[in-house]
């Protein structure tokens, strides 16, 4: 049974059954609710993979929406990078990553250190899933 912490030491996200989502979502919203604010990496094969799990994200956690800037539909695997304090993110090409989600943690000040988790699947956060595995999504 895979949980939070043991994400942290892979490089991809893996398929998780829904106990497991449901443990690591539990995890990570109680991890999460020791800090201030949040950057958010996603990556994926496509620019619309990246955005469309960003959205499921912002959706989730009751965040607003962060605008893109910068080239918007960049042709192959990307790196989407969200700033919840400017609320903007940025798509850049970048080959030879792993696939998924990774959230950091931020305080007001330097006293804080920062907490990074994941990577979880492209589709951790999605409405609906497919059945009961969640899985990437590329």
């Amino acid at each position: 049974q895979m949980n939070l912490q043991e994400l942290s030491l892979l490089r991809t996200a893996p398929s998780l059954n829904s106990n497991e989502r449901g443990l690591i979502l539990g995890e990570l919203q109680q991890q999460m609710s020791s800090y201030m604010w949040f950057t958010v990496g996603i990556m994926a094969c496509s620019a619309k993979h990246a955005v469309q799990s960003l959205r499921e994200v912002e959706r989730v956690q009751n965040w607003s929406a962060h605008e893109l800037i910068g080239e918007s539909d960049p042709d192959g695997p990307v790196y989407l990078k969200a700033n919840q304090q400017t609320l903007t993110a940025r798509l850049r090409v970048e080959h030879g990553l792993g696939e998924g989600i990774l959230i950091s943690g931020h305080g007001d000040d330097n006293s804080q250190l920062n907490a990074t988790w994941g990577p979880l699947p492209l589709n951790f956060f999605a409405q609906q899933q497919q059945d009961s595995v969640v899985t990437p999504s590329c």
